[in-house]
This record gives structure tokens, C-alpha cells and sequence, in this order.
């Protein structure tokens, strides 16, 4: 028997963000970085717009904050994720 288990995740909106400022290839944004010091590969770049990273550096951050003007609340969204756990009579520590 399974007992769903819910824990906070997050959705990664830089693709929609680069799209809403009419950017529509990964290797649009890779120069504007360059420009602003922050020298990443087209795949490093692919990666950071389409697989939510676990962590995220200032000194990347902010360069993209100029680039696509938001803000850190409108780059991600906390969702709750379930989690499949089994039962096995005892409560979670």
C-alpha cells in the first residue's frame, strides 16, 4: 500500500521569460552574457533555460535579470509535488 507524500518544488519560467522579451533560441541569450562577463557555453546556456538547475549563482542571476528584465519572483513558481511512499505502519521521523 502507498501513501502520498507532498514536497515543495518549483517550476523554471527562463524560457517563457526570453520568449515574452521575443528571444526564441537559446543562443540569442549566450552573447548578451558574454557582454555582461558571464561566459557560458550554448549547451551550458541551452541547459540553464530548459532543465531547472538546482542552484542558480548571483553573478548569473543578475546579468540575466538585466537582460530579460524581471524579477527573481517571476523566474520560478513553488509547486507541491506528491511523492509515492509505502506504508509501513510507522510515521516519518
Amino acid at each position: 500500500m502507498s501513501a502520498a507524500r507532498s514536497r515543495l518544488g518549483y517550476r523554471w519560467h527562463l524560457r517563457r521569460l526570453m520568449a515574452e522579451a521575443e528571444m526564441y533560441a537559446t543562443t540569442d541569450l549566450t552573447p548578451l552574457l558574454a557582454e555582461r562577463g558571464v561566459k557560458l557555453s550554448a549547451a551550458q546556456v541551452y541547459l540553464l533555460v530548459i532543465v531547472p538547475p538546482e542552484r542558480l549563482s548571483l553573478p548569473t542571476l543578475v546579468p540575466l535579470r538585466d537582460i530579460l528584465r524581471f524579477t527573481p519572483a517571476d523566474l520560478s513558481e513553488a509547486v507541491e509535488e506528491k511523492q509515492a511512499q509505502r506504508a509501513t505502519g510507522t510515521e516519518p521521523v
